[in-house]
């Protein structure tokens, strides 16, 4: 059976390919999938305790077994195109989760959202530094497993709407290279009090660091480094 598999930050280089298809045998699952890419590209090993699979994606275990047609991805720990591409948007009304390859405008975001009613309104930036872990940072480059990506945030925050008592939530994602200063994600909480709105921001740019597919590459003057998360999921 025939099945397609996708590769992302550094297992696309280790690969030299973002995706392929491939033909598995009837009965295989996702290890056996890991396991024959592995025996053609060893250095993937090195990375084979973090990884986490998706199958259409869906966070999934290494013992799922793949039907016809599957989509497998490969995934480095979460961490947390060209220059004028759309906009990509998935929420229901009330909500919006975007990707984007331009500036966020924070302000626009928070226009979208905020009602009369709201009394508290909660905006989160996260923003390029120059520096990690004693290194000068020159600039970041963001790559996501798009659609994927866009559904898990749609699932954040429609989750976050139905735990915490909210009005509305926005989580924008920039793509693509991002210079110092530049914001790489939005988060906007409108609510009539604003316990609720500090909460609800906070959970949620905690769970999309943890579970949203999107991953940064740090550029120093002296070399590149993938960054991997510190926190994964357990596939159910």
């Amino acid at each position: 059976m025939r099945i397609r598999v996708l590769f992302f930050g550094v297992l696309r280089e280790i690969i030299g390919r973002s995706d392929e298809g491939i033909e598995v045998a009837a009965g295989s699952d996702i290890g056996s999938l890991f396991e024959e890419y592995v025996r053609r590209y060893p250095a993937l090993q090195r990375h084979g305790n973090a990884l986490l699979f998706s199958r259409n994606r869906e966070f999934a275990r290494r013992d799922q077994r793949l039907e016809e047609g599957d989509e497998v991805a490969f995934l480095p720990p979460v961490s947390g195109g060209a220059p004028g591409a759309a906009v990509r948007e998935s929420a229901p009304v009330g909500l919006v989760c975007r990707l984007t390859r331009e500036p966020i405008p924070t302000q626009a975001l928070v226009r979208e959202l905020q009602q009369r009613e709201d009394g508290a309104v909660v905006v989160f930036e996260g923003v390029v530094r120059n520096h990690s872990q004693g290194r000068q940072t020159l600039f970041l480059d963001y790559e996501a497993y798009e659609p994927m990506a866009l559904e898990k945030m749609r699932q954040i925050c429609q989750e976050l709407a139905r735990s915490f008592p909210i009005d509305r939530i926005g989580i924008i994602h920039r793509l693509g290279r991002l210079e110092i200063g530049d914001a790489s994600v939005v988060i906007v909480v409108t609510a009539e009090h604003r316990k609720a709105a500090f909460d609800a921001c906070r959970e949620a740019i905690d769970r999309l660091k943890r579970t949203v597919p999107i991953w940064k590459k740090e550029f120093f003057a002296d070399g590149a480094v993938w960054v991997e998360g510190e926190e994964g999921i357990t596939p159910r």
